[in-house]
């Protein structure tokens, strides 16, 4: 039998074969810490005599039923996939098996909190992983009812998508949680959180009358820092803009919204039920671009309860528009809905510059990607599939219209409630309210990949009048697609030192050369910017006038989006090593001080440590660095006490930190020798601070152990496994590298830690004896690993800290040698592109 991938073709198979009625699912979560039982019934009918598979990862299949037939477990099930031969017009299947906790995050996770030692359980299913926790026939298309029971501690929390009932008290301390029947749903948004969660309770009126029951949970250890108050808040917001937006009142009986530990990704929309990480439970203090993130990331899973839940993709080349669906929503519902009103600058400085850089990776593809099988699912969680996707949806709109472009989609979420869709079906809507024929745009904006460069020309009078004014667009060599464009240019002028716009043109730019003769006449402003109030999807360059005003006047440019946009083309001309990476770090550090949008900073300090260490001339690295972390220091202490600024710029200072001045000063943070007004040395800023020292040769382990008694936590334990990895030796890197690929028990928060440690190289030639091992470990590592560790093994040990023409040469080796499997392949593909990307970053900032 096959391994534990599934095909398209299977899958269209198998639902041309059958349809799903229900499945009554009894675990019991008492059995075991390594195992739980998992009793599955499941009703369906089936073309008579017909053969099929239901999926189920086991550890053990105790007994098969089809139809009151015993099947030998022997002979049907190899731990992957049960074999049913002989199916009838009406099927009962019932399977009795273990199943494994995992500590991976996908299926069924198993947590004990370090601090009382408490167990804490969550589901965890995109894209396949229901099968680990009951059978199934896994994939979206094969909707049904879900009916569980659990038996569990009497003392726990039960969640799942239904509202939880009153339980039956059993023997030994246990009780058992029977739960209504789910609506018809598809498997993966099914959902089963038990533990002695913490839960605090409100309510709202829906749309249609009925009261909806809310709950937001986390663990024990972490409920003393839970704003609840305020997640209750914003989720009223969220539910009050949906269902008008939708036309639809909320589909679930209650919402409850659960942080969990060792979460892999921001959240998921289980129906009913989303589960959060608890990194957004913030036990220390974090940047506003955090705090907004978590907002956008709460209206981004309830945008799904519509778009997602009730009316779900057929298959998953549609998982696009899910994902780019629910993160424009969320932003326009963060932008509107909300306090944080500057969410459209957050989503130029963040998903617009992750849409970019995917976008120009060699495993660049479609935004209707081509899913073969579940493994090309896994991989297409990336910035094409939400940031892209939700660039283009906002142009979109921007063309049909805001409320035509919602009228089409509450016609098409009513139409298909509680089925499956593919997009076409949208498209049909969006047609009909918009009157636009989206057919040639659908081909030329979701089935093509790249990204478009658009830039000024023009000639001006003696006057400085505009003579001719023309919009030029380029495409990529390899993907050559000229597009349409629906965007606005800004003309800014100084007024009084501030850079203030004078004037808006929204056009339509089409072909290789549009020419906007409106323009013809008019003054020549000091900026020309090119996409203003961000609308299109494209790289933009600025005319060489504008970009010496611009980077003179970055910080004086009065509306925060357009200094986005600013910022986000020199940073596309720096990673197109166009502009020198020292010059870029000049920029930044001659205008961070004054930006006002968190998530704008975060980025852009991102960015300039990645220029400094890897984007520079390797001659000029170290004087770089240690100027720019002098530079963020002095930022630091002129910063408005308390600010979100000095936050900041504290800890890329650390970050970077690397001269003994520049250490010493991070020992006295540390140590309260020196104090900023308003800074708190918390919980998690001590941790980055020691990590700092620990990285710059000045800690070690008698620090990280004392830090860790003093913080034995899940996030203590975590931040201690940075450390240990960050130790700048090559003994501790190897240590590091063997903790992650010699043996396979470190849960997946761990091996994210100890990647992120590993990367922490200030002399990346510590690294060096470790790039053959790395080769020598891949397909092992992919072989025996879950997808979720074995990315994170493959990413965190992964030297991009050395950047060289060494290291490219050994990723093309390797390359060469496996042309299998494609999605192992495409990881490698996609760092050796960030390799490659230096070495001519690097070129450019020599000469």
């Amino acid at each position: 039998m096959p391994g534990e991938n599934l095909t398209r073709d299977e899958a269209r198979e198998r639902a041309e074969l059958l349809e799903v009625r229900s499945y009554d699912v009894v675990l019991d979560l008492t059995t075991s810490p390594e195992t739980f039982r998992s009793t599955t019934t499941v009703r369906f009918t089936a073309r008579e005599g017909a053969s099929t598979f239901i999926d189920a990862i086991t550890r053990t299949v105790h007994a098969v039923t089809l139809n009151g037939r015993s099947l030998d477990p022997a002979v049907v099930a190899d731990g992957v996939r049960i074999q049913l031969d002989g199916l009838a017009a009406e099927n009962e299947l019932v399977v009795d098996a273990d199943m494994i906790y995992t500590n991976t995050g996908e299926g069924l996770h198993r947590f004990v909190d370090p601090v009382d030692d408490e167990v804490y359980l969550y589901s965890q299913f995109e894209v396949p992983d229901s099968r680990r926790m009951f059978a199934v026939f896994e994939q979206p298309d094969l909707k049904a009812e879900f009916t569980f029971t659990v038996t569990a501690p009497d003392y726990w929390e039960v969640v799942s998508n239904s509202p939880t009932p009153e339980p039956l008290p059993g023997a030994d301390s246990t009780a058992t949680w029977t739960f209504e029947p789910t609506p018809r749903i598809s498997s993966y948004i099914t959902a089963l959180v038990a533990g002695p969660y913490i839960v605090e309770r409100s309510e709202l009126t829906s749309a249609d009358g009925r009261t909806i029951p809310l709950g937001v949970f986390s663990r024990a250890s972490l409920a003393q820092y839970m704003d609840a108050d305020y997640i209750f808040e914003k989720t009223r917001e969220g539910f009050a803009f949906y269902e008008e937006q939708y036309d639809f009142p909320y589909p679930f009986a209650k919402y409850d919204q659960l942080f969990v530990p060792e979460f892999n990704a921001g959240a998921m929309e289980n129906a009913g039920a989303v589960t959060f990480t608890e990194t957004y439970v913030f036990r220390s203090k974090v940047t506003d671009a955090v705090r907004e993130r978590r907002v956008v990331t709460i209206l981004h899973e309830l945008a799904h309860m519509w778009f997602g839940d009730l009316v779900t993709m057929r298959w998953w080349n549609d998982l696009w528009l899910n994902e780019s669906f629910a993160e424009y929503m969320s932003t326009l519902a963060t932008a509107e809905a909300t306090e944080w009103k500057e969410a459209w600058t957050t989503f130029a400085a963040m998903e617009k510059s992750w849409a970019y850089r995917q976008d120009q990776l060699p495993s660049t593809h479609p935004i209707v990607a081509t899913i073969n099988d579940l493994e090309d699912v896994q991989v297409n969680f990336d910035g094409i599939t939400y940031a892209k996707g939700a660039s283009v949806l906002k142009q979109l709109v921007a063309w049909v219209g805001q409320k035509e472009f919602m009228a089409g989609v509450a016609a098409y979420v009513n139409k298909h409630q509680f089925s499956n869709t593919v997009l076409n079906d949208l498209l049909v809507e969006l047609e009909a309210t918009s009157g636009r024929d989206l057919a040639s745009w659908s081909k030329l904006w979701l089935e093509t990949a790249g990204v478009n460069t658009l830039r000024p020309e023009f000639s001006v009078d003696t006057d400085q009048r505009f003579t001719s004014f023309a919009v030029l667009q380029e495409a990529p060599a390899d993907y050559p697609t000229i597009r349409p464009h629906r965007l606005a240019i800004g003309f800014y002028s100084l007024q009084d030192g501030t850079l203030v716009r004078t004037h808006r043109e929204e056009l339509d730019v089409d072909g290789e050369r549009t020419e906007v003769p409106q323009l013809v006449g008019m003054t020549r402003p000091d900026l020309v910017l090119l996409n203003d109030d961000d609308l299109a999807y494209a790289k933009i360059r600025l005319d060489e006038a504008s970009l010496d005003v611009a980077i003179e006047h970055l910080a004086s440019i009065e509306n925060p989006l357009a200094r986005s946009l600013v910022w986000g083309s020199v940073w596309d001309s720096t990673r197109d090593a166009e502009t020198r990476g020292r010059d870029f770090v000049r920029l930044v550090l001659g205008n961070i001080a004054t930006e006002t949008e968190s998530t704008t900073i975060r980025t852009v300090l991102g960015q300039l440590v990645l220029t400094a260490t890897q984007y520079v001339a390797p001659d000029a690295r170290d004087e770089t660095v240690a100027m720019a972390a002098t530079a963020l220091w002095k930022l630091a202490l002129a910063a408005e006490s308390g600010s979100d600024a000095q936050f900041q710029f504290v800890k890329v200072f650390a970050a970077l930190a690397g001269t003994d001045e520049q250490l010493e000063n991070v020992s006295h943070l540390l140590d309260g020798t020196i104090e900023l007004d308003g800074l708190d040395i918390d919980t998690d800023l001590r941790w980055e601070l020691l990590i700092a020292l620990v990285a710059g040769g000045k800690a070690g382990a008698d620090e990280i152990q004392a830090t860790l008694d003093a913080d034995n936590t899940a996030s203590g334990q975590q931040s201690a496994a940075h450390a240990r990895a960050a130790i700048p030796t090559v003994t501790a890197k190897e240590a590091a590298f063997a903790s992650l690929v010699d043996v396979d028990t470190a849960p997946n928060a761990i091996v994210r830690a100890t990647g992120l440690g590993y990367q922490r190289a200030a002399d990346p030639s510590v690294l060096e004896p470790l790039v053959a091992p790395y080769f020598d470990a891949l397909q092992r590592i992919w072989d025996t690993r879950s997808y979720a560790i074995a990315a994170s093994v493959i990413n965190g040990l992964y030297p991009s800290p050395l950047a060289n023409e060494a290291l490219r040469d050994a990723t093309l080796a390797w390359l060469d040698k496996n042309p299998e499997p494609p999605a192992l392949r495409r990881i490698l593909i996609e760092n050796l592109a960030g390799v490659e990307r230096a070495l001519a970053a690097q070129a450019r900032d020599a000469r």
